[in-house]
C-alpha cells in the first residue's frame, strides 16, 4: 500500500492503479483489499476523467465488503 500511496501521490496513475490491484487480488477478504479497491478506482478517474469507472468499483466493494468503511465512502459513486 505504501508504493501505491507513493506512486497515487506523484501523480503515475496507472503504476498506482496496477500496485492497487495486485493488493486487492493478493489479500482479498482483509480490509486492506477494500481500500485498495476504492484507491484502483480513484486512480482509474485520475487518469481518464472518466466518474464511469467509480460505479463498479462501488457495487464490487457493496458486494466483497458490506458496512466496510470504504464500501461507505464509496456509496455516492453507485447512484
Amino acid at each position: 500500500m505504501g508504493l501505491a500511496r507513493m506512486a497515487f501521490v506523484k501523480k503515475h496513475w496507472p503504476a498506482a492503479e496496477k500496485i492497487y490491484a495486485a493488493v486487492a487480488d493478493q489479500h482479498a477478504g482483509t480490509d486492506v483489499a477494500a481500500e485498495a479497491i476504492y484507491w484502483r478506482a480513484v486512480c482509474q478517474y485520475k487518469a481518464t476523467n472518466d466518474h464511469t469507472v467509480l460505479g463498479p468499483a462501488a457495487h464490487e466493494l457493496s458486494q466483497q465488503y458490506p458496512g466496510d468503511e470504504w464500501t461507505l465512502k464509496s456509496e455516492p459513486w453507485a447512484h
